[in-house]
């Protein structure tokens, strides 16, 4: 309890794991035991949005739970947050803790800032939330440091992005929109669906399509990728025995393929030990609580 208390009430600890914040600072605590914050995010193109908040805790000695009730908000006019408050509970339980958190808001911009929260902004701050969290469990509970833990995020779905980029071009571009501008002729090479080579162009297409939608959806799958790597050899080298001439152009599918592979490799070693935000219980429990929070966050 008291590791996990200090790692998200001490600022210096808090920041590093929790992507909603960029930087925590405490100001001096009031005689009423009132812990004031200031908090800052930056947003990209050297905009950030800055705010200040007031943080009290609470212990039941009987029980040991712990509780840090926190009110925030922001004067500036571009945060799209105003005011809020909620929670933060720490609960013992028989050889581990329910760390949980409530909160909600009030919005500025009228109709349209409304509008933005429900269908954008809260729903991404729900997603952050829940993956802070479990970066925070990693940390705790395997020692992944949070910078490691978000630069390897970082790499595993920027590879995976390039990677359903790729398949969706080579499906959608060369062999659904322009055959005619080398994979037909190709196909054809192969002498294996004679008079049948368009339609196979077409369903090939479509395969790849549907490749780049599973890298998506199966990302944290290992065997995924393995077999994306050795169909990408097949398809190289089947290239190749209809057309060798092919080694001998700039762009072959040797520069596309080896890239590739070169993806899936480094995909499939960064799969590991990824916070996800489906490990935390996203809705309450119970029908009461239920709606008592249905404007907030229960994690």
């Amino acid at each position: 309890m008291d590791r996990l208390w200090a790692h998200t009430q001490q600022p210096d600890k808090h920041e590093q794991w929790d992507v909603r914040f960029t930087g925590i600072r405490y100001m001096p605590q009031s005689k009423r035991g009132v812990q004031r914050f200031r908090y800052m995010t930056r947003i990209g193109f050297g905009v950030r949005i800055e705010g200040t908040g007031e943080t009290r805790e609470r212990t039941d000695i009987r029980t040991g739970e712990r509780i840090s009730t926190l009110r925030f908000g922001s004067d500036q006019r571009l945060s799209l947050i105003r005011e809020g408050r909620g929670y933060w509970k720490y609960v013992p339980q028989d050889g581990y803790i329910v760390f949980s958190t409530q909160y909600d808001y009030v919005t500025r911009f009228g109709l349209a800032g409304r509008v933005f929260d429900k269908f954008l902004f809260r729903p991404l701050m729900g997603f952050a939330t829940a993956w802070s969290f479990d970066a925070l469990r990693l940390w705790l509970e395997k020692g992944s440091a949070p910078a490691a833990t978000i630069g390897r995020a970082l790499i595993h779905y920027g590879c995976v992005l390039l990677l359903a980029l790729l398949w969706a071009y080579e499906g959608v571009v060369p062999k659904l929109l322009f055959p005619e501008g080398g994979e037909l002729a190709l196909l054809k090479q192969t002498g294996l669906f004679p008079d049948q080579e368009a339609s196979m162009l077409a369903w090939l297409g479509i395969a790849e399509l549907g490749i780049s939608i599973a890298t998506i959806a199966f990302h944290r799958s290992k065997r995924l990728f393995a077999a994306q790597a050795v169909l990408l050899v097949l398809l190289a080298a089947a290239a190749f025995v209809a057309n060798p001439e092919l080694l001998a152009a700039p762009f072959n599918p040797l520069t596309l393929s080896v890239p590739m592979i070169g993806l899936n490799w480094i995909a499939s070693r960064t799969v590991d030990d990824l916070p996800r935000a489906i490990r935390c219980v996203r809705k309450p429990a119970g029908r009461t609580e239920r709606k008592a929070t249905r404007h907030g966050f229960d994690l």
